[in-house]
């Protein structure tokens, strides 16, 4: 055998390895195919949250963030998830929150399942939604006051009006 021929083995060994990590570590395999249906979410604030982002229903991954767009008439973020059809059919009033893996970690959507009977289907909205917690946000109203009790707190209702109480 040539030597020409047991380098050029070797290198195509070298690139099939190569190109069965990159589908292990990716994750690949989910995305090219199986059935699945999309839905969408709205949300006012969503924080880091980026395409492709995992949804996950008790932490097993069931889809991902397909799209996000801003909604021009109500200011709201438009969030379209696929998620995967062997997942099974998901109650009309589950719900979708923004959490954090770990206290500094990407950005994925939870979903909580409802009781419902009827079930959400392709294009349908899932209408209950909480918007991500900003840890910026948090650690400024402890560091400027409004996180302590008895202060007003900024983002109460009514607490940008003048108060109408006497001390």
């Amino acid at each position: 055998m040539k030597p020409e021929i047991g380098v050029g083995a070797f290198i195509l060994l070298g690139f099939g390895c190569a190109l069965a990590l990159a589908f292990s570590s990716t994750d690949v395999r989910s995305r090219l195919g199986g059935a699945s249906y999309s839905v969408t979410a709205r949300f006012s604030n969503l924080g880091e949250l980026r395409l492709r982002a995992p949804v996950k229903i008790a932490g097993v991954k069931i889809g991902e963030v397909a799209d996000i767009r801003l909604d021009p008439e109500r200011y709201d973020a438009i969030v379209s998830l696929r998620l995967s059809a062997d997942a099974g059919a998901l109650p009309a009033d589950s719900s979708a929150a923004i959490n954090t893996a770990g206290l500094l970690g990407e950005r994925y959507i939870a979903i909580s399942p409802g009781g419902e009977l009827e079930v959400l289907g392709d294009g349908d909205e899932i209408v209950l939604t909480q918007s991500a917690i900003v840890l910026e946000n948090l650690i400024g109203k402890y560091m400027f006051g409004n996180g302590k009790p008895g202060t007003p707190d900024a983002t109460a209702p009514g607490a940008d009006s003048p108060s109408t109480e006497t001390p």
